[in-house]
């Protein structure tokens, strides 16, 4: 281009470097492509050709881009396999909550330490999106951070000794969860009981934007049921409305070729979908749920007395009729009305008081899994 328009003005090069200023040795480099055009070169030829510096630089670019393909052997599969994995999974966070056998990303073993992660031979057989999960929300299949969750779950459950399961002793188990509802303290109790009907429970903090609340699922060849939860809320009446859930999955067999995982559920005790939309597992799992937590047809009759204005008193004194903690009901009670403002003060934290007696992997604590990584 440079020389055409030398040419249609009769120039030498030496010419075109006396009226740019320049040492004819630029201008030669220039026309032989052995320097580039640059901005402040192309605004020059701009002042003297009267062609835009644009069209310079588009052709510039198109030169160099050109040339690349010459020289370039192809598509990496290699890097179109990184940039699908690191364009999916939340690696840095996997990294940081010790999930991976890496410093971070730039570690050449990460490709390999994924792939033990999710236990294939090769990164190529990583499946971010499996099919074997289903959403509560039914509004989708599982994200890929849902789904390193749920492996790292699986990974942990294996590890995790309970006797045989057993159905009736779980049903049984009900009674004596019931009276712990009264004190987030007796909270602790959970993890035993739970253990001793063969029920493996796990607390995995989520990651990135999981949401998930709690899963069920089945090891051992769908004979030992698990029941893994976020404590993402940390609210009392959250816990206490999530594990019934989960309880109720496992008492009906739900999960047993697909893990239900119950993401997003409505902060104050219920999904976001409405009920019609859900599942028929997930709509028993919520009735079942909310009846253990405060039976629907008292909190029914305590709205139609008590509202508008649902005095804080009677609300405690509610909660003490059904012998349960007022954040339980408080729970319930919000959700019910769409009256998020109500009894906020009582909605107590519980993971201080589960997690010492529970299996737990995040804030700070990492399950050690190296003999299952081997």
């Amino acid at each position: 281009m440079l020389r055409e328009l030398l040419e249609a003005r009769g120039w030498t090069q030496r010419v075109l470097a006396t009226v740019l200023g320049r040492d004819v040795s630029v201008i030669n480099r220039l026309t032989a492509d052995k320097t580039r055009i640059d901005g402040e070169m192309a605004l020059l030829l701009e002042g003297v050709f009267g062609v835009p510096a644009e069209q310079f630089m588009d052709v510039q670019s198109q030169f160099e881009l050109a040339l690349a393909r010459v020289t370039s052997r192809g598509p990496d599969p290699a890097m179109a396999r990184r940039a699908e994995l690191f364009g999916k999974l939340p690696v840095a966070d996997m990294i940081k909550r010790g999930w991976l056998s890496v410093q971070d990303v730039r570690d050449p073993r990460i490709e390999a330490s994924l792939a033990s992660f999710f236990g294939v031979g090769s990164p190529d057989d990583i499946e971010v999106l499996p099919h074997a999960a289903k959403k509560s929300d039914a509004g989708g299949p599982v994200t890929p951070s849902q789904a390193a969750w749920l492996r790292r779950a699986h990974r942990i459950a294996q590890e995790v000794l309970v006797p045989r399961y057993s159905e009736a002793t779980l049903r049984a188990a009900l009674s004596q969860l019931r009276p712990l509802m009264v004190d987030p303290v007796e909270t602790r109790h959970v993890p035993k009981i739970l253990a001793e009907c063969g029920v493996r429970f796990l607390i995995v903090e989520t990651l990135g934007s999981a949401k998930i609340d709690g899963v069920c699922f089945w090891v051992n060849n769908g004979t030992s049921p698990v029941i893994a939860m976020t404590l993402r809320m940390d609210r009392i009446d959250n816990f206490w409305f999530v594990l019934r859930h989960e309880i109720e999955h496992v008492l009906r067999g739900d999960g047993r070729t697909a893990a239900m995982v119950d993401a997003d559920l409505h902060p104050e005790g219920g999904p976001t979908a409405a009920q019609g939309q859900l599942p028929e597992e997930e709509r028993l799992a919520n009735e079942a749920a909310a009846d253990f937590c405060v039976p629907r047809d008292k909190l029914k009759k305590f709205v139609a007395v008590k509202a508008p204005l649902f005095p804080e008193r009677d609300m405690i004194g509610f909660a003490r009729t059904l012998k349960v903690h007022p954040g339980i009901v408080a729970g319930q009670l919000r959700h019910a009305t769409r009256r998020y403002d109500l009894f906020t003060k009582h909605l107590v934290k519980v993971r201080s008081a589960v997690s010492p007696s529970a299996t737990i992997d995040g804030w700070g604590d990492v399950v050690p899994l190296q003999e299952l990584e081997q």
